[in-house]
């Protein structure tokens, strides 16, 4: 680069396609970044549009829950498809009476998906530190609970 027609210098400063370049550079790198949380929010929404437009509620659409066949117990995904179908017709009274954790985790997954999404857009890891173990045994001991509560005679609002 060294010099221009006139003589003057030109380190240390950019040209105009040089900055088109970098631009168009910065805006690639933006778009992969945002890539992954793009695609899953596609995914998840090709999987919802798909459970309400096949109804969970018609047998034959879908395979029964392995756990409740073999022991006649509920799972915590038991009934889950049916919420799901519930909370895509916006009916969310009949999805908490299907399955009241994963429609409770439905928020709490919204909002991680929009904190990935943004700080992908900004060029920022997910998390600046690895979550709390703690955090995995709270979700652990609330899936064990609920799954033992469906299944006990006094919660059976909780079955679906």
């Amino acid at each position: 680069m060294g010099e221009t027609a006139r003589g003057q210098s030109t380190r240390g400063r950019t040209t105009r396609g040089e900055a088109a370049r970098e631009g168009t550079a910065r805006a690639r790198r933006r778009g992969m970044r945002v890539l992954a949380p793009l695609a899953t929010a596609a995914a998840a929404a090709a999987a919802v549009s798909y459970v309400a437009a096949v109804d969970p509620n018609e047998p034959g659409h879908y395979p029964s829950c392995p756990f409740l066949l073999l022991t006649g117990l509920y799972c915590p995904g038991c009934g889950g498809l049916r919420a799901v179908h519930a909370l895509a017709h916006g009916d969310p009274v009949a999805a908490l009476g299907l399955n009241p954790l994963l429609v409770l985790t439905v928020p709490v997954l919204a909002v991680l998906w929009g904190h990935w999404a943004l700080r992908s857009w900004k060029g920022e890891p997910f998390a600046r530190k690895a979550p709390r173990a703690v955090y995995a045994w709270i979700l652990l001991a609330l899936m064990i609970g609920f799954w033992i509560a469906r299944n006990l005679p006094f919660a059976d609002f909780l079955a679906p």
